[in-house]
């Protein structure tokens, strides 16, 4: 292959990813865009101040709390517990979301809780 080949090939490239990148800015997005923890969301647990998105792959569990409006710097948790197991906390002051947390449940149940300032939901044994 030339160097005028590989001139071109590589022009290609980063046109490709200069688009992919304008893209991404450009492109409108909400909190929960970019998913911050692997495999599909199972659950949203909705509450007053915010809500929790809970997502599986695996044996594994993953839970984060979402502020209904973010910005302000305030308390924030989010909780996973495998029955059994002891709870996997994130929290403290944020402005955004609190976690991820993953916890490995194989097939046991969990039990998840999120907290944005006053606002918190506790789901109770789920996804069992």
């Amino acid at each position: 292959m030339g160097s005028g080949a590989i001139r071109r090939r590589l022009a290609l490239g980063l046109a490709v990813l200069t688009a992919a990148g304008l893209l991404a800015v450009a492109a409108p997005g909400d909190a929960h865009a970019a998913a911050p923890c692997p495999g599909r969301k199972v659950r949203t647990l909705p509450f007053s101040t915010g809500s929790v998105v809970v997502y599986k792959r695996g044996g594994y569990v993953c839970a984060v709390t979402f502020a209904e409006k973010p910005g302000t710097r305030r308390p924030m948790s989010v909780s996973v517990r495998a029955r059994g197991g002891r709870p996997v906390v994130d929290e403290g002051r944020f402005t955004h979301h609190a976690g991820p947390v993953t916890v490995h449940a194989g097939r046991r149940c969990v039990w998840v809780k999120g907290r944005v300032g006053r606002g918190s939901v506790s789901s109770g044994w789920i996804l069992c």
